[in-house]
């Protein structure tokens, strides 16, 4: 089975925020099967601290991950999702944002560092491995769309602006692809 987590903070005030890249994409993926036909139910799980959606996807079984935890605390839904289904570490990606990457861009690896993203190190120390798959959605902390000196913290949890999410949008469904195969 294939687990697929995307990052974000749960609660109205953070749907739009640039820190919710990951659960952003979760949401046009999701989409994007029904569009197809697939018909997916979110589930919170208390056991997982997560909100999940089991669904076939071309005859393979697939878990999509929200976890329910603060951002910090992401690795704890991970390890309890782990641990309970047994799946090999290549079977999990996590999708994140990243303020090193220009808006509008994806890179996507099969291992690799948390970099300064706090969510990453939390998976990464609960996990004890970097050598999982992570698709990183880039929100630019400094540069074209934000300003050049600026609180991290506050810029991550601001909400992307109008003239961003054509941009915010394509990136998202280049990494909704990539994970479609």
């Amino acid at each position: 089975m294939k687990i697929i987590v995307g990052l974000g903070n749960i609660g109205e005030k953070y749907l739009k925020t640039r820190h919710n890249a990951g659960f952003l994409t979760l949401d046009q993926l999701v989409s994007e099967m029904e569009e197809e036909g697939i018909e997916v139910k979110w589930k919170e799980e208390s056991k997982f601290r997560a909100i999940i959606a089991k669904v076939k996807y071309k005859e393979e079984d697939v878990l999509l991950v929200k976890p329910t935890t603060l951002m910090n605390l992401s690795g704890q839904a991970v390890r309890l999702i782990m641990d309970f289904y047994k799946e090999p570490i290549e079977n999990l990606t996590v999708i994140f944002d990243d303020i090193d990457l220009p808006l509008g861009t994806i890179r996507i690896r099969e291992k690799g560092s948390a970099g300064t993203h706090k969510g990453m190190k939390s998976i990464i120390q609960e996990l004890g491995t970097e050598e999982f798959k992570r698709i990183r959605i880039g929100i630019e902390s400094r540069g074209e769309f934000a300003p050049k000196l600026q609180d991290i913290h506050s810029f991550v949890l601001s909400d992307f602006l109008e003239r961003e999410y054509p941009l915010i949008f394509e990136s998202i469904k280049e990494a909704c692809e990539a994970i479609k195969g």
